[in-house]
């Protein structure tokens, strides 16, 4: 059963986010009505990466459909868990992708790391923090020891600890620079060098231009930057960091993966699919530990044999669903998550919630009961011409607005406004044209 949000701030960013046409970043759960099977199946995933393995899921969906909301929703729950997860995400765009000639792979990785969460910095920009608390950590437990934290004794027995996580980083691919970033920043830490720990945190967020610019900084040889052709491996390294120093594991979220699709140059969108393949194996084959991928895609993007993901052979093998997998009864436990469209019932729902929310945040008593939603929902049906373009999103957009309006305009009724309001087409928005003769033709 679902609740009302305790305070006005989180119904505001939820009736903002909706009437938008957007996710809201906080509050999500209050407005998580159907896909409970599909949600047990990831939460499933959440206990197998904390066992030390890996998860890789595509979750598949037309425009509006709920990806988004999905996405979410496992990233506030895995971040509220007892000793929770590390969460990062972000959207794919044509200047973020898996790998690229301009730094596109390096741009992605940038953007994950500055939207680094934890339970206690849900907003970000958690990575140094996390590092300092292993740290103190470290230190509290010497202290309840008796070791006097002046002392030689001190020192030795804290680098001890420290290598004792390290020691294991080292024998990972590039672990030895990775750990002798984060011994750097340990030794800024218990010095009191902040100049040292905002070298090693420099580096660890791949903003170095040159090892000789990193080797000043970090007063040390590094041998690896962290570049396109690195950060998918230091991401692993991260999410194995992030188990050793207390937390569940690593949890990548990745949206908007039609950006992939739309790359006109076949060269490069194939480069783009070899990295995503490599996601995959990793993952599925126990290549990664401690890690989970949840990237966002509409049909086309995954589906399109001349350029969606399947139009590499290695990629389909490895993501198409069972021949006995149709609408309604769909196996869940394979890397390719597809919604299916919310059934009457619990679109209903999800309208009466957010009703509930709506006449909550702003005070009054509602006026829309169980005939105003079904009327609603006929009527949209009727005007949109065909029940497969009614999403969540387009449905929840119209709704607001007639809430608004009767909030606004108390003398108006709910049927009254429903007559005067037109509704746009809830068909996804078009793919840009390409001839195919120029689809791989880029100057």
């Amino acid at each position: 059963m679902n609740t009302l949000p305790k305070r006005p701030k989180i119904s505001q960013v939820i009736l903002q986010s909706l009437a938008s046409g957007l996710v809201p970043r906080k509050g999500v759960e209050h407005i998580a009505i159907g896909r409970q099977a599909e949600m047990a199946e990831l939460q499933n995933d959440l206990d197998i990466i904390f066992d030390g393995g890996a998860a890789f899921r595509l979750i598949v969906g037309r425009y509006g459909a709920g990806k988004s909301f999905m996405l979410q929703l496992l990233r506030n729950h895995a971040l509220d868990q007892d000793k929770g997860f590390v969460v990062a995400d972000a959207d794919l765009s044509p200047q973020r992708r898996l790998t690229g000639s301009k730094g596109g792979g390096l741009a992605l990785y940038r953007e994950l790391l500055g939207n680094l969460s934890t339970k206690t910095r849900p907003d970000g920009n958690a990575f140094g923090a996390l590092i300092d608390g292993w740290i103190s950590k470290l230190q509290t437990q010497l202290v309840k020891e008796g070791i006097a934290a002046d002392s030689d004794e001190f020192d030795r027995k804290l680098n001890g600890l420290v290598h004792q996580v390290l020691g294991e980083i080292e024998t990972m691919t590039y672990g030895p620079d990775f750990a002798k970033v984060l011994n750097a920043y340990t030794r800024g830490h218990r010095q009191g060098d902040d100049e040292l720990k905002t070298a090693a945190l420099r580096w660890l967020r791949g903003e170095y231009h040159s090892k000789t610019e990193a080797r000043r900084g970090l007063r040390s040889d590094v041998r690896v930057m962290i570049d396109d052709a690195t950060w998918y491996d230091n991401l692993k390294l991260i999410a194995y960091f992030a188990r050793q120093v207390g937390y569940r594991g690593l949890l990548i979220f990745l949206d908007e993966a039609v950006s992939l699709y739309k790359i006109s140059n076949r060269v490069a969108r194939e480069n783009n699919y070899q990295r995503l393949l490599t996601m995959v194996n990793d993952t599925l084959q126990g290549n990664a530990e401690h890690l989970g991928i949840y990237i966002g895609a509409t049909p086309d993007t995954v589906e399109d044999p001349r350029r969606g993901f399947f139009s590499n052979a290695a990629l389909e093998t490895r993501l198409r669903e069972s021949r006995f997998s149709v609408e309604g009864l769909r196996d869940l436990s394979g890397p390719l998550l597809r919604l299916d469209a919310l059934g009457d019932a619990e679109l209903r729902l999800l309208l009466q919630t957010v009703r509930d929310i709506h006449a909550w945040h702003h005070r009054y008593e509602n006026r829309v009961g169980e005939r105003e939603i079904d009327l609603f929902l006929s009527e949209v049906r009727r005007r949109i011409g065909a029940d497969i373009l009614l999403t969540p999103r387009e449905a929840l957009r119209d709704f607001l607005s007639l809430l608004n309006l009767m909030r606004q305009h108390r003398r108006q009724s709910f049927e009254t406004l429903l007559g005067r309001v037109e509704y746009e087409t809830g068909a996804p928005p078009a793919e840009e044209a390409v001839d195919p003769l120029f689809a791989d033709f880029a100057i």
